[in-house]
């Protein structure tokens, strides 16, 4: 299959883009603006701004390989479990469909020209497939990021991909910002005899049960 000029283009463009993104945040000048502190003095010091300011850093942060637990984390100790819930889901699909459109944008036509037959079935199957796979391995917490560049890279229809995530990654982060959240409000509080309160036992059992979550959905699946 020949390869246009422009596409090889745009997938040099996209390997450009990755490999800034990495020396950005571990290697440059401002990498430790993207540490947990950094990050952290960022969104508390935005006042009014902040719930906006940590959703656009959210979204940023995803598309510059930043872990999502590492947001996520920020997000629930700095404003509780139930609100930090809502801004990290908003922000991490904000930053998941970044990464989708950058990829799809950047790198699809030379990914497709890459793939032979045997692997063309399987790109079809998740065209056709697309919301169930992706809410499948959102579940199994498949890694965030690499996922939302390589659906990017795919025949997945974008809303298939915005449907999945959006209901794939709901349990997970509501159980990782509920445990911080709610250990961070104990700290907050001054009051250690809230370590033994519900909320906290609550939240330990949910952080427990995460852990298995991927297993029994595989084992829905007939995987296990």
């Amino acid at each position: 299959m020949t390869v246009s000029k422009k596409t090889v283009v745009k997938a040099l463009i996209f390997i450009v883009f990755i490999a800034l993104a990495l020396y950005l945040v571990r290697y440059s000048p401002l990498k430790d603006f993207f540490t947990v502190r950094g990050l952290t003095d960022f969104v508390e010091n935005a006042g009014f701004w902040a719930p906006l300011s940590f959703i656009f850093m959210y979204a940023v942060g995803v598309c510059l390989f930043i872990p999502g637990t590492v947001l996520t984390g920020i997000g629930a100790a700095i404003f509780g479990p139930y609100l930090g819930f809502v801004y990290v889901w908003f922000g991490a699909m904000l930053g998941a469909s970044g990464a989708f459109f950058i990829a799809r944008y950047l790198g699809r036509d030379f990914a497709s020209s890459l793939i032979g037959e045997r692997l063309g079935k399987y790109d079809q199957a998740i065209e056709r497939n697309g919301f169930a796979t992706v809410l499948y391995l959102r579940l199994i917490y498949f890694p965030f990021t690499p996922m939302n560049f390589g659906m990017g890279l795919t025949r997945v229809r974008f809303w298939d991909y915005f449907a999945g995530t959006g209901l794939g990654i709901i349990v997970g982060t509501f159980i990782f910002t509920f445990f911080i959240g709610t250990i961070r409000n104990v700290w907050i509080s001054g009051d250690w005899s809230g370590l033994l309160s519900w909320q906290v036992f609550l939240s330990l059992a949910l952080l427990g049960f995460s852990f298995y979550l991927p297993r029994l959905v595989k084992r829905v699946k007939g995987e296990v």
